[in-house]
């Protein structure tokens, strides 16, 4: 079976903690049915947090789908200047038939701005 990468991320609100587990779940939750995915898919998960995220680690969110068995790591992002703030990114390592051009991924709410270069890209900005 193939392993390809896919990428996620999602913008908070607010450094809450029940905000981030359902925004970093949401976003989870939107790689998955974008990309025909099951939880036995993915090989590992990286996520990483702007440093004025605290609040929870956003692994925690995936342990709440039921990715127990699946190695997860947090990381904090590069602090930029002028870099978009209270972002959680993603990139899982899943094992999948998609060719790497069919992969989808997935940028919610404000981060929906980050990669429009993108040609498979599922943007979902805030209203």
């Amino acid at each position: 079976m193939p392993v390809r990468a896919v990428r996620g991320a999602t913008q908070l609100d607010t450094d809450e903690r029940e905000h981030m587990l359902e925004r970093v779940a949401e976003m989870v939750t939107d790689v998955m049915t974008s990309n025909g995915l099951e939880v036995d898919d993915f090989i590992s998960v990286i996520f990483t947090a702007t440093s004025d995220l605290v609040s929870e680690f956003p692994a925690y969110a995936a342990r709440q789908l039921g990715f127990g068995d699946v190695p997860l790591i947090c990381a904090r992002e590069l602090e930029i200047a002028g870099s978009m703030p209270r972002v959680v990114r993603m990139m899982a390592h899943i094992e999948t038939e998609l060719p790497r051009a069919d992969i989808t991924h997935v940028y919610l709410h404000g981060a929906a701005a980050l990669r429009s270069d993108l040609t498979r890209v599922r943007s979902v900005p805030d209203e």
